[in-house]
């Protein structure tokens, strides 16, 4: 049985860490909110390039002749996955449920006898993986340095997808991420961004809107398609960071509940101990009085 001063010790530790974990459970609320604000106004701008895209699409008369980001290699042997997780930890869930769909969706592809290559962005997503895919990955990305990502990081993790794909490197691209949905949820989402992939984005096709283009639509898609690439990564960043801030929120909040719950046992057996020690010192003092 510990003694009264070890409990003291450890109920002096854990009211610490209860300090810690409420002080972090309320930055993560104060950066909810305004990463929150930025996912929501990411997804309008996202929604509408891939609908233009998808009306270009439809206008391209000669689909043989379209550029290969849209319509792809025409083989499905070779697919590169992006894992975009967080370089920062006590998240919950978060980084082990993107993983978690990842690696599902590398066994199948294996298990088809595709060839997989990964890409990792985040430190937390690279050290899950390369226990157990770690010859598959290719290139790692992190930017722990960075207070805020922005859309040239997006920039970066396009151009070099882009890049292996003129190269030949791939025929699919599919990006892993989590998509916010509140505080407490949080949906693990696998994308397929090349080829374009229409049916997983547009929903109500009858309400398009109908544009005429200046110059050709293949000249247009050229430039449009990379740009896309950038635009559906930093998509999906912002998603990641609402999703980090609020389930770092849902974490601490438990971890702060149950270090109460943990502090409140602790008290209760260190003051029946002091109790029991009372006790014994008084009856020896009875004793020891009783035998003079």
């Amino acid at each position: 049985m510990p003694s009264l001063d070890d409990l003291k010790k450890r109920i002096k530790s854990v009211k610490s860490t209860q300090k810690i974990t409420k002080a972090m459970k309320m930055v993560a609320a104060a950066k909810l909110r305004k990463a929150q604000e930025n996912a929501e106004r990411g997804r309008p701008y996202s929604q509408k390039m891939q609908n233009i895209i998808l009306n270009l699409t439809k206008s391209i008369n000669d689909p043989a002749n379209a550029p290969k980001l849209l319509v792809g290699t025409g083989k499905d042997k070779t697919y590169l996955c992006i894992v975009l997780t967080a370089d920062r930890g006590l998240c919950g869930g978060f980084n082990s449920n993107i993983c978690k769909l990842a690696k599902m969706n590398f066994k199948k592809i294996l298990g088809e006898e595709k060839i997989l290559k990964i890409i990792t962005v985040g430190s937390k997503g690279l050290d899950q993986i390369k226990r157990e895919f770690g010859k598959y990955i290719v290139k790692k990305f992190s930017f722990k340095e960075k207070k805020q990502i922005t859309f040239k990081e997006a920039e970066i993790i396009g151009k070099e997808i882009i890049s292996l794909f003129n190269l030949n490197e791939f025929d699919k691209c599919i990006i892993f991420y989590n998509n916010f949905k509140n505080v407490i949820t949080q949906i693990p989402q696998a994308q397929q961004i090349i080829p374009a992939k229409n049916e997983t984005v547009f929903t109500e096709e009858k309400n398009l809107s109908t544009y005429e283009f200046e110059p050709e639509e293949d000249e247009i898609l050229e430039d449009l398609l990379p740009k896309n690439i950038s635009t559906q990564i930093y998509k999906a960043f912002l998603e990641n960071a609402a999703s980090e801030q609020g389930s770092r929120m849902t974490a601490m909040d438990n971890a702060t509940r149950n270090a109460g719950d943990l502090v409140d046992k602790l008290t209760i057996n260190y003051n029946r101990s002091r109790q029991a020690s009372i006790t014994k010192e008084l009856i020896e003092i009875i004793s020891g009085a009783e035998s003079l």
